[in-house]
């Protein structure tokens, strides 16, 4: 038995913190777990503030154009429909709370010690927990541990200008008060573009300005510039190489000066532009952990620090930063910690093929490589792709298009890249990546039978390449 009053103390309750805690306390090991739960809740971002309310305020914008849509099908509405902002919101809330009761259930009923409050890392092995008394004045607690993880995840960046005050990000927009008719929002990456969508589909008034040519970088070409596309047919005033140069209140609104003269009034203005390692605090300086650049807990392979017995996973290394990495990555360090499941082999992590969902209308899923890069990585490459109007809406009246591409190795012919704009791609995608995942080659592909009639069925019926 360890002399440490711990064998893991986990900073951090997102989703990397909570499996990590999780998993090892059923392996045996003595675990805790530190939050500030007067903060969020347990969960972290993903659940609080990022991926759960997203998708259900998607969900929420996605019926203003159903409703439109129904008619075409033989639905007529006798009043129109009405968006009531305080129900969702309400609603929303209520869900996340349940939430956040579900991961603290988990949490101790296996067996993990819950702390609430701020750990700060006071050398390789002890920790000091800023909380608070129950008269509300601040107490210090002390431990020590075998191993410690920071899993402490990101915050949203907001650079420095002139009416920087007046914005908000991604963790205010949720309960934003009253419900903004005119949404200026700054930012050109995933973050931006979901929220775009999402208002502009709720009945506000988006703007959207990105430095940038195009938005989505990283993301292959031909996507973005077709989702960009959609996205403006939609309604999203999309704006490129367009940047604010300050924020002033005024009697008409949020006025935003541009950098090419002209004038935004808004009733929100939302930065999403970027993310940031979330270390203020932590004592990592004074424990000597390396730091990157902007911040970020440098590890290596196994996810250790350079600090012997300190460890770290997800966004706060900036490695890929997705729920389901910081899960994988978590599983990683317990099955090197406390040895894998009974029967089970040591987990490992690989970063290739790792699919992912952008919640935009219509939504995008990808999984590999872009173009670009495979071009980069194996020079010849063979391309198919396909651009149509879905079966539903040859009848909803929506001008929606739906594209889907297949990026090939034509050597090994290897399927290395597979992308797609359209109604539920993230569902799609999902299934492919696993074939892609086990090396699945285009002709496996054209074996493949499709379900018939779906979206789906176009990857495995593309046979002409449009070029190589």
């Amino acid at each position: 038995m360890s002399s440490h009053d711990f064998d893991l103390f986990v900073i951090g309750g997102g989703s990397g913190g909570v499996r990590a805690a999780r998993m090892a306390a059923q392996r045996g090991a003595r675990v805790a777990l530190a939050e500030m739960l007067g903060q969020d809740g347990l969960g972290g971002t993903c659940v609080n503030v990022g991926c759960i309310p997203k998708k259900l305020y998607s969900y929420a914008a996605h019926y203003h154009a159903a409703f439109e849509e129904s008619r075409g099908f033989g639905w007529e509405l006798d009043t129109a429909p009405r968006f009531q902002w305080a129900t969702l919101k309400a609603n929303r809330a209520k869900e996340i709370t349940r939430l956040n009761g579900v991961y603290g259930n988990l949490l101790r009923g296996s067996g993990v010690t819950v702390f609430n409050g701020f750990a700060r890392l006071d050398g390789e092995h002890r920790i000091t927990l800023a909380t608070l008394n129950a008269d509300g004045s601040p107490g210090h607690q002390s431990f020590t541990a075998a191993h410690i993880l920071i899993a402490t995840g990101g915050t949203p960046h907001v650079p420095h200008f002139v009416g920087r005050e007046h914005v908000i990000t991604s963790n205010e927009v949720f309960d934003l008060e009253p419900f903004p008719q005119r949404l200026l929002i700054v930012g050109g990456g995933y973050i931006a573009c979901e929220f775009a969508s999402i208002f502009n589909g709720l009945g506000a008034k988006v703007t959207q300005l990105y430095r940038g040519e195009q938005v989505l970088r990283g993301f292959d070409d031909e996507i973005r510039h077709f989702v960009a596309g959609e996205m403006q047919k939609s309604g999203v005033d999309l704006r490129l190489n367009a940047g604010v140069v300050d924020i002033r209140k005024t009697d008409e609104g949020l006025r935003a000066e541009l950098e090419d003269g002209n004038v935004v009034l808004a009733d929100a203005v939302l930065y999403a532009t970027g993310r940031t390692p979330n270390v203020q605090g932590l004592g990592l300086d004074a424990a000597g952990v390396a730091q990157g650049a902007q911040g970020e807990v440098l590890v290596d392979e196994h996810y250790r620090t350079n600090v012997p017995h300190v460890y770290a996973v997800g966004d706060v290394t900036s490695r890929v930063q997705l729920t389901p990495v910081a899960l994988g990555e978590a599983m990683v360090v317990v099955d090197q910690l406390f040895g894998p499941a009974a029967g089970k082999p040591p987990r490992s992590m690989g970063y290739d093929f790792i699919p992912t969902a952008v919640f935009t209308h219509p939504s995008i899923g990808t999984v590999g490589l872009s173009e670009a890069q495979a071009r980069e990585r194996f020079g010849d490459v063979t391309i198919f792709r396909s651009e149509f109007k879905a079966l539903r809406h040859t009848l909803s009246g929506s001008s929606e298009r739906t594209l889907m591409k297949l990026v090939v190795d034509t050597a090994s012919d290897r399927v290395v890249g597979l992308h797609m704009v359209g109604a539920e791609a993230g569902e799609i995608v999902q299934g492919f990546a696993v074939a892609m995942k086990a090396g699945a080659t285009k002709a496996v592909f054209d074996a493949t039978i499709g379900i018939h009639p779906t979206a789906a069925e176009e990857f495995v019926t593309m046979r002409e390449p449009v070029r190589n």
